[in-house]
């Protein structure tokens, strides 16, 4: 596959305009975004963006001042351009890290700028195409950010949506080797509102 001519030319950004290459950033995660649309345009199924280096349990304030804005407007633009080209529908976009953050900013000991540290109680995802209605908003935490306490989910949930989304039937058992059944899920239950 990496060897066809399919292959090389998702891969060469080279041949997208200045304009598009603008667009989406000229910056690391700006052009692996815009190399992503290309990779769903020549039909991949499958693709992962990585932008690692979250992990701000100090100078928060510093690094999301530098990072955001740049990541808002490329994950944006593909959004964007994936409707603009009539493949958003087909495609699912999803944002997500592995856990929360602490709802309020802390100092560990040894950092001397403020950050947030690991969280399990709250968090979120984007999810945007695939058939997810736009602006759908669910669950909530309390007024402070410290737990879910409105349509409380799991990861469960959320990847039984994904699967569904997939075309995958979350409820599906799969067999070891020596016949063990096993569920792909433990909580199959899709997240209705997506």
């Amino acid at each position: 596959m990496i060897l066809s001519p399919q292959a090389q030319k998702a891969f060469d950004i080279q041949q997208e305009s200045d304009a598009t290459r603008l667009r989406y950033g000229r910056n690391s995660f700006g052009q692996r975004c815009l190399l992503a649309r290309r990779l769903v345009e020549a039909g991949v199924p499958f693709v992962t963006v990585y932008d690692g280096g979250w992990d701000h349990h100090s100078d928060i304030f510093g690094t999301l001042r530098k990072r955001l804005p740049d990541w808002d407007n490329s994950v944006a633009t593909l959004i964007q351009d994936l409707k603009e080209r009539g493949l958003l529908d087909s495609t699912l976009v999803v944002a997500l890290g592995e856990f929360g953050r602490t709802p309020k900013i802390s100092t560990l000991s040894g950092q001397s700028t403020p950050g947030r540290d690991h969280w399990a109680n709250a968090m979120s995802v984007l999810m945007a195409g695939g058939g997810t209605p736009g602006g759908t908003v669910v669950g909530a935490t309390d007024r402070k950010g410290f737990s879910a306490v409105d349509r409380v989910l799991s990861p469960e949930n959320f990847v039984s949506t994904v699967y569904y989304k997939l075309g995958i039937d979350p409820d599906k058992v799969v067999y070891s080797p020596e016949g063990r059944p096993a569920h792909l899920v433990s909580d199959p239950t899709p997240i209705r509102e997506l």
